[in-house]
């Protein structure tokens, strides 16, 4: 998990956010299962500097995970905007009819 958390700070502002996504699921897995092998016995000092090492560099990850979140939820409002504007130009009616009234 050190070797590929180092790939991924590294290559951190090339990387997509699919692979960064698959990136956090693999990760995720790794967590759950360090969590089970520490429920059943102690963790070396070793073992604590090394997984202090790893939950340092998270900070960097979910700040590029945040700038790409914000990314998108700017692209998802511009997009609503332009759709909201394009509607308001296509008629939903015949430009060309009338309205006929009857009298009673």
């Amino acid at each position: 998990m050190e070797s590929t958390t180092n790939y991924i700070l590294v290559n951190l502002y090339d990387m997509s956010y699919e692979q960064l996504e698959s990136f956090t699921e693999v990760r995720q897995e790794i967590v759950d299962q360090l969590i089970e092998h520490f429920s059943q016995e102690q963790a070396s000092e070793h073992e604590k500097t090394i997984i202090n090492s790893l939950l340092e560099k998270d900070q960097e990850i979910l700040a590029r995970m945040n700038t790409l979140r914000l990314e998108a939820q700017d692209w998802l409002h511009k997009r609503g905007q332009a759709k909201v504007q394009r509607n308001a130009y296509e008629a939903g009616y015949t430009p060309d009819s009338f309205l006929m009234d009857r009298k009673k």
